[in-house]
């Protein structure tokens, strides 16, 4: 009998354990562990921040469809990753033996890089439900005496949802029409604005400098934040060669920045297993270099830079890119359960729908990192309709346990959209 460990209940880890659920015999164990007792759907949270959720509207209760399934399910914390032993130490002091495990934490949030970043500083976040309402809150104090707004990324690697508040917000303030009394500038570490950390995806340069000028939003590109005091973002903006062009106060009344990430860490802490930055390093198979029976999926594997750019710019793991990850760890996973040595490697194509309040953007990268069979890049209203639809569509797959329903599989392939490489 085999045991499977997976760490991490979010958009990779639920999906891998209904998968691994399906398709191992019951002989055999999967045990999902995560540190909140609910799934979240991330995608919403920008539109928390503006109250159109609440936070009972994205999010489910995973001990009831976990269980339905026949999916063991702990709602703690890891402490450590002991790989001698193959065994995991609880928050709460158990010990869980694994034959296989599967990091699927996400990251750990740097707000501690930048003096005064984060909600315990000056700036608001949308990275987990928690920060949004926060936000949320202090976005209704904002409203009471409007000011300038500052959407940013500090070194981040995702950077659609700065992109998604800053032009929610945009939308919002024009539906309370407040949107005059309140400048909006975006700060971001890219070299140019559509970068998102992928080289740009087809005309995603002039497309969202046209949607920010549409907007009157304006932009800061290669730069970094310094620091942040009440009221007051330090700025220092780079040329082309990475050399410092000038410093400059940014003040505001209103913040949401995107901070950088880093490996959580108990995954962090496991020698040779990680880059300096904390994330997993993969091969082809998405197996740990090091250690041959731990796989890794999501936020938290180490992806190298698409380019380089004048201030460090990561690579994002956008959500089809994650779900062929975890096709490619289910495949490999059951294969050596089998005694077959793992060959499915994940496409990591990326389909991206960008809400910008009352319109959006939809981004097909196939596969995400340059170069591509396939760049293709469309605005309209109708996005915003299909990222509402998917974000009831995937919840309803959590709680239902349909992770992959078939008819999903035939429509995206019929696109030319496949989560796993041929073989050969």
């Amino acid at each position: 009998m085999a045991h499977v460990a997976i760490v991490g209940a979010g958009i990779a880890g639920v999906p891998c354990a209904y998968e691994l659920r399906k398709r191992l015999g019951h002989q055999h164990r999967v045990t999902l562990i995560g540190s909140s007792a609910y799934f979240e759907f991330t995608p919403s949270n920008p539109w928390m921040a503006v109250g159109w959720r609440q936070r009972q509207d994205t999010r489910v209760q995973l001990s009831g469809p976990l269980e339905s399934k026949g999916v063991e399910w702990i709602a703690d914390g890891v402490e450590s990753i002991d790989t001698s032993g193959r065994r995991l130490v609880l928050r709460n002091g158990r010990d869980l033996h694994y034959d296989y495990l599967v990091i699927a934490t996400g990251p750990k949030l740097a707000f501690d890089e930048v003096p005064g970043l984060g909600p315990d500083g000056f700036t608001q976040s949308v990275c987990t439900q928690e920060h949004s309402v926060e936000a949320w809150e202090k976005y209704q104090e904002f409203l009471l005496n409007p000011g300038p707004i500052v959407g940013a990324a500090a070194g981040a690697s995702c950077f659609g949802p700065a992109y998604e508040f800053a032009t929610i917000i945009d939308a919002n303030l024009r539906k309370r029409k407040l949107r005059d009394r309140v400048p909006i500038t975006f700060v971001t570490s890219e070299p140019y604005i559509g970068h998102m950390g992928l080289g740009g995806v087809g005309d995603s340069k002039g497309l969202m400098e046209s949607e920010l000028r549409q907007r009157h939003i304006k932009w800061v590109t290669n730069s970094r934040i310094t620091a942040v005091t009440d009221g007051s973002m330090a700025i220092a903006e780079h040329d082309e060669e990475g050399k410092l062009k000038k410093e400059h106060q940014l003040p505001f009344k209103y913040a949401m920045v995107l901070p950088a990430f880093k490996g959580v860490d108990a995954v962090a802490a496991v020698p040779e297993l990680c880059n300096p930055r904390g994330f997993v390093l993969i091969d082809e198979h998405q197996r740990s270099k090091k250690y041959p029976e731990i796989y890794s999926a999501g936020v938290c594997v180490a992806i190298p830079p698409v380019e380089p750019t004048p201030v460090p710019t990561g690579a994002p793991k956008t959500g089809y890119m994650i779900e062929s990850m975890v096709t490619a760890i289910c495949e490999n996973i059951v294969a050596e359960i089998a005694g077959k040595p793992p060959t499915a490697q994940a496409t990591w194509n990326a389909i991206c729908l960008a809400d910008f309040g009352d319109t959006g953007a939809a981004f097909v990268a196939l596969p995400q990192i340059p170069p591509r069979n396939v760049t293709w890049t469309k605005v309209g209203k109708w996005v915003h309709l299909a990222k509402v639809a998917f974000e009831k569509y995937f919840l309803r797959k959590v709680r239902t346990g349909s992770v992959t329903p078939i008819y999903e599989r035939y429509v995206l392939k019929a696109l030319g959209i496949v989560s796993l490489k041929k073989a050969g």
